[in-house]
């Protein structure tokens, strides 16, 4: 709900160049470790920890913070309506949410005297007052190091502000209860993580000083257990006093942090006295892990915490009262909640919701298959009659041939995983067919379960089962029971079936599905298959995975299929020059029109203005009729039925509501029921007892008259001023990498070569001649050896235009051009002699969100009032400077195609008429001029030296 807005506020927030955390960012980006979406994930992190000063999302949002700043003088609503959104920050916040839940607009438009605006926020956030934030990566993404990344970041915060409670000193990390024999174990890797990827080696040897991490994974001991029957309790025990605690890590099983005693009723008690003893009793881990200060915890797959919320819920808040919380961050790949949340906000409007409330960042599956995991080959086993067996044969079958014999980059060995209903099916049915129907080795098949009465876990399947994932697995099928849905960590996991309704719970298809998908690199003398990974389904679970992936993920299982690895191209850094140039600001005065509306009543008076209804009149039509013989008699007859739509009153009502945009609500237009049903009558006929509208009124004009009825009679004045400003051509934080292409200017060489001239103050020529230097070199090589042809494809890359006058140009490098035409133009300015001789500068203004140099344009309208057409980008800037550095003259030029011209005449006019000659008045000299070239017209450049040689002398 809120990830796509607090994105947008997010990059704004890290355009500041003087933002304290770019330079952990930049360092994060260096070293390349961490992937696309866990950047982004940190990046959000830390807008919400610091921007945000850590702040539960409900406040922030009743607060204002994420409001977008969206103009509210075009959106038709009520002046009541309107100021409330002007002093109501819950109220405007809801608002702005209308994109996503459109029913929010009727609700603020019509209802919003009925609405506590800050009760609805806490109310879809369920609740809760502490800070709750849930980041969404798919299965592969790296959640795990994630969480790791946070916790060293937290701890670097705090360790420079000991006494800011936005950052942790301490940390549990929990899994849902259900899944601790997969889950934690993974969660082990954090104590594993290279911080180095995030911070520097001092920074982070200075945090694994006060790190401790403790695994609370002993069996559950009794509800009023004390500390000599409770290990993990001595654990968490052993590290007082807490008050100076800092660097604890705790993981531990959710389940160890419910009381028993708690329950899900509409007045949980979270424990039966008040008595800090008595609560001891309860839950003595719990009770301890509560002392704890800054405390922040981390939920790993904290979808599954649903059966728990409430108790957990429970549990976090009395944490949360003592004051020990600082922040709760869940992670999940599915942040869609099992059915639609229905929220009631009036007696007819309800908003519902499918995706988690507090969703902070957001990263689909699909997006990551075509980025970074393994792409599936999804074969679906279809046949009434086919059994599972044969279904476990072709995608076995189809798995040792196109990967039997893969070993990955890092020496692991591909494996195929078969899931299985029970453990008797498994011994039974499936592991005899592979050894004696398929031929599979024993030694490359591993049985993985918790064992029955008659089937014992075999001692070492556990160790074999951790260890998959090295080079010492020749393990190639991995048989498993109730084991590896979820939480299991195999990178060289390539393959999975399922052949059965029941080999996995039927809501967790789409986890266990693509446990093949984790990221695998090949060896460089590799070529990877282009679909590298295996999922065989029979038609129940494949229909499942579909359903889940639409669900969980608003994709498909059509989508997943055809996905392919769109890896993104490579993106060109674009620089900023301004400095090197010293480009001052450009002064200018801009014309402003602004417009007020004034009321000239202070009552609507609507009785009196209904009552003009009462002097329509129907149209009548005069009917001509005559015979074919054109001098035979003519009939006239005269109209004043005739039938139209169908008509019903409340309908009637509903649309006049409608087309006022809000400005008129249902229950004013009942308040006048009475009269407004004699005038429907009036307007309308009955025909064979139906009700029909009589066309012959006029009735746009009478549901017109409706409306203003109920509207205070206003008047709009325009206001105009000429207004000074001082823009910059550069808006450093829009300033973005950008993906190749033929329009960027320069190309990455002579970049390469302009900015080594900027950065050792050496002059262009003598950085262009190392360069031919050693350009000649290879020219003289490659001719000795017979290659001419490559010989002049290097003299093709020697010294050219755009590095020789790069102190006159290039304020970005490189430009992006609309159109080659631009790009020749600039060539041609850069090479005219009085451009030279003038010692004149050049810059492209074309890219719309780079500069603030633009301009306003208006035209009259019929009543001479001041319309706004469009705001204007000019292409290029021609400036001359004075000797103090300030601009001293500045020629805009504008360059179209033929068929733009047309569109541009407008623009072209209130340049020419308005803004020149307005500016110019102001300074007292021609300080401003204009000039417009079309590519079609074959005088364009010695219009262009024309100008140039004119308005600069």
């Amino acid at each position: 709900m809120l990830q796509q807005i607090i994105h947008k506020k997010k990059e704004i927030w890290l355009s500041n160049p003087e933002n304290p955390v770019l330079s952990i960012l930049a360092y994060i980006k260096q070293k390349g470790k961490l992937r696309k979406p866990q950047i982004e994930a940190i990046e959000t992190y830390l807008f919400l920890k610091i921007a945000g000063q850590n702040k539960a999302l409900p406040q922030l949002l009743a607060e204002g913070f994420f409001l977008q700043g969206e103009n509210l003088d075009n959106i038709a609503m009520t002046q009541n309506v309107r100021e409330l959104l002007q002093t109501n920050t819950a109220a405007r916040a809801i608002f702005e949410l209308r994109t996503y839940f459109p029913e929010l607009k009727k609700m603020v438009l019509e209802h919003s005297h009925e609405i506590d605006f800050e009760e609805l926020i806490k109310k879809m956030f369920y609740n809760v007052s502490y800070t709750d934030y849930l980041f969404s990566l798919p299965m592969g993404a790296g959640k795990t190091f994630l969480m790791a990344t946070f916790i060293y970041l937290d701890l670097y915060f705090a360790l420079l502000e000991p006494q800011n409670p936005v950052f942790a000193h301490n940390f549990i990390i929990m899994a849902p209860s259900g899944l601790k024999s997969s889950i934690v174990p993974s969660l082990k890797t954090i104590q594993n993580f290279d911080a180095t990827w995030v911070l520097p080696p001092n920074n982070v040897k200075q945090i694994q000083h006060i790190l401790q991490f403790e695994t609370l994974d002993q069996s559950k001991s009794g509800a009023k257990s004390n500390k000599a029957r409770n290990p993990n309790a001595s654990k968490v025990s052993n590290k007082q006093p807490f008050d100076v605690l800092i660097g604890l890590v705790l993981i531990v099983n959710a389940e160890k942090v419910i009381l028993d005693k708690v329950s899900a009723n509409k007045n949980p008690t979270l424990i039966e006295e008040t008595q800090d003893e008595k609560e001891k009793k309860a839950n003595e881990l719990r009770h301890l892990i509560g002392q704890i200060p800054n405390l922040a915890i981390l939920i790993d797959e904290v979808h599954h915490a649903a059966t728990d919320d409430i108790k957990l819920r429970q549990v976090v808040s009395a944490w949360h009262e003592k004051g020990s919380i600082t922040t709760i961050m869940g992670f999940s790949g599915t942040p869609y909640l099992p059915s639609a949340k229905k929220e009631k906000i009036t007696e007819d409007i309800t908003i519902k919701h499918t995706q988690i409330a507090n969703v902070v960042y957001y990263y689909p599956l699909i997006k990551a298959v075509t980025s970074f995991l393994k792409q599936p080959d999804v074969v679906i086993e279809k046949g009434a009659n086919l059994q599972p067996l044969e279904i476990i044969k072709s995608g076995t079958t189809k798995f040792l041939h196109q990967f039997g014999n893969t070993i990955y980059k890092d020496g692991t060995t591909a494996k195929l995983a078969i899931y299985c209903s029970n453990i008797e099916r498994l011994e039974t049915e499936i592991y005899p067919f592979l050894i004696n129907d398929l031929k599979v080795p024993a030694e490359q098949i591993l049985k993985y379960h918790q064992g029955n009465a008659n089937y014992k876990i075999d001692k070492n399947s556990q160790t074999q089962f951790m260890n998959l994932d090295s080079p010492s697995s020749k393990i190639k099928v991995v048989l498993l029971v109730q084991i590896g849905k979820e939480g299991w960590d195999c990178r060289s996991l390539t393959g999975v079936i399922l052949s059965q309704k029941g080999d996995c719970p039927t809501n967790m298809v789409l986890q266990t599905a693509c446990r093949c998908l984790r990221q695998q690199d090949y060896p460089e003398n590799i070529s990877p298959p282009v679909k590298t990974a295996l999922i065989c389904l029979n038609e129940d679970n494949a229909a499942s995975l579909d359903k889940q992936l639409k669900e969980t993920q608003h994709s498909s299982l059509a989508e997943l299929s055809d996905a392919k690895n769109e890896t993104a191209p490579v993106l060109r850094e674009r620089v900023n020059r301004g400095t090197h140039l010293q480009l001052p600001k450009i002064e200018l005065y801009q014309l402003q029109v602004s417009f007020e509306t004034t009321f000239q009543e202070t009552s609507p008076n609507t009785v009196e203005k209904l009552k003009a209804l009462e002097e329509v009149q129907p149209q009548a039509v005069e009917q001509i009729a005559r015979e074919l013989d054109v001098n035979a008699h003519k009939s006239r007859t005269y109209l004043t039925e005739s039938k139209g739509e169908k008509a019903c009153f409340d309908y009637w009502l509903l649309h006049i509501s409608k087309e006022s945009f809000g400005a008129v609500a249902m229950p004013q237009l009942y308040e006048h029921q009475a009269f407004l049903f004699t005038i429907f009558e009036k307007i309308s006929i009955v025909e064979n007892e139906n009700r029909y509208f009589n066309i012959r009124y006029p009735l746009l004009e009478i549901e017109s008259i409706i409306r203003r009825a109920f509207a205070l009679k206003r008047e709009l004045h325009t206001r105009e001023e000429i207004i000074r400003k001082e823009v910059e051509l550069l808006i450093v934080e829009n300033l973005k990498p950008i993906a190749p292409s033929d329009k960027l200017v320069p190309n990455e060489d002579a970049v390469k070569r302009i900015l080594a001239a900027d950065n050792t103050k050496q002059s262009v020529e003598s950085v262009l001649s190392i360069q031919n230097q050693i350009l000649e070199q290879m020219r003289e090589t490659l001719v000795a050896q017979g290659l001419g042809a490559m010989a002049e494809n290097i003299v093709l890359q020697r010294a050219n235009t755009w590095e020789l006058q790069k102190d006159k140009t290039f304020h970005i490098i490189p430009y992006r051009f609309d159109s080659l035409f631009e790009k020749n133009i600039l060539e041609n300015i850069l090479q005219d002699a009085d451009f030279q001789n003038l010692n004149l500068e050049v810059y492209f203004s074309g890219e719309d969100n780079l500069s603030n140099f633009y301009i306003d344009c208006f035209a009259k309208n019929t009543d001479t009032k001041w319309q706004r057409t469009k705001r204007y980008f000019p292409d290029f800037l021609i400036l001359q400077r004075k000797e103090n550095g300030e601009i001293h003259r500045l020629l805009i030029l504008e360059t179209k195609g033929e068929g733009f011209a047309l569109n541009f005449q407008k623009t072209k006019h209130f340049v020419e008429s308005q803004f020149i000659p307005q500016n110019n008045e102001k300074f007292g000299y021609q300080k401003f001029d204009f000039l417009y070239l079309q590519d079609d017209d074959n005088q364009r450049l010695q219009k262009l030296n024309q100008k140039i040689k004119t308005f600069f002398t």
